[in-house]
């Protein structure tokens, strides 16, 4: 699909926040209101703008917790389909916010969520490894997230560890 440069640039701001009213698009585009309206509704209708989000740091909330975890993934593609058929069956599961289809020694990347390290790893070895093509996995544990879809969390975070030197 091709969009006019006008098109990409409210794409564009957007992505960056997708609170913006028709209003505050218009005034940072030069356009009317009514001709941010119907650029937005067209992105939205060929779904270019797929859905609105919000970023939450949840680590900021007291008593919630949850566990992220990035899996590679090792597939046998099928014929005729390639590895769509794998990532279909792999996107599927609630637990999975993501899957990428990589190149490198792994095939697909999985974003995987669970409440704990243990609902993540139940995923992983009674859903995930057991879905024919899937060959090995491996499992990266999130420890901290500095950096989201652009976004950088805590950045009034002060690095409180002692200088130490010999």
């Amino acid at each position: 699909m091709k969009l006019t440069a006008t098109e990409i640039e409210i794409a564009e701001i957007l992505e960056k926040d997708a609170r913006l009213t028709n209003e505050d698009l218009a005034k940072m585009t030069n356009l009317s209101i009514d001709q941010t309206s119907a650029i937005v509704k067209k992105l939205e209708e060929e779904n270019v703008i797929v859905r609105y989000v919000s970023l939450v740091d949840w680590t900021k909330i007291d008593g919630h917790q949850g566990v992220t975890a990035m899996i590679d993934v090792k597939v046998t593609p099928k014929r005729d389909v390639g590895f769509n058929n794998v990532a279909e069956r792999i996107y599927r599961h609630r637990e999975v916010k993501s899957v990428y289809l990589m190149s490198g020694t792994y095939d697909l990347s999985v974003v995987v969520e669970g409440q704990s390290v243990n609902e993540v790893a139940h995923f992983v070895s009674q859903k995930l490894s057991t879905i024919d093509g899937v060959i090995s996995t491996t499992t990266h544990f999130v420890l901290k997230k500095y950096k989201h879809d652009g976004t950088v969390y805590n950045q009034d975070d002060k690095d409180n560890r002692i200088v130490v030197s010999p």
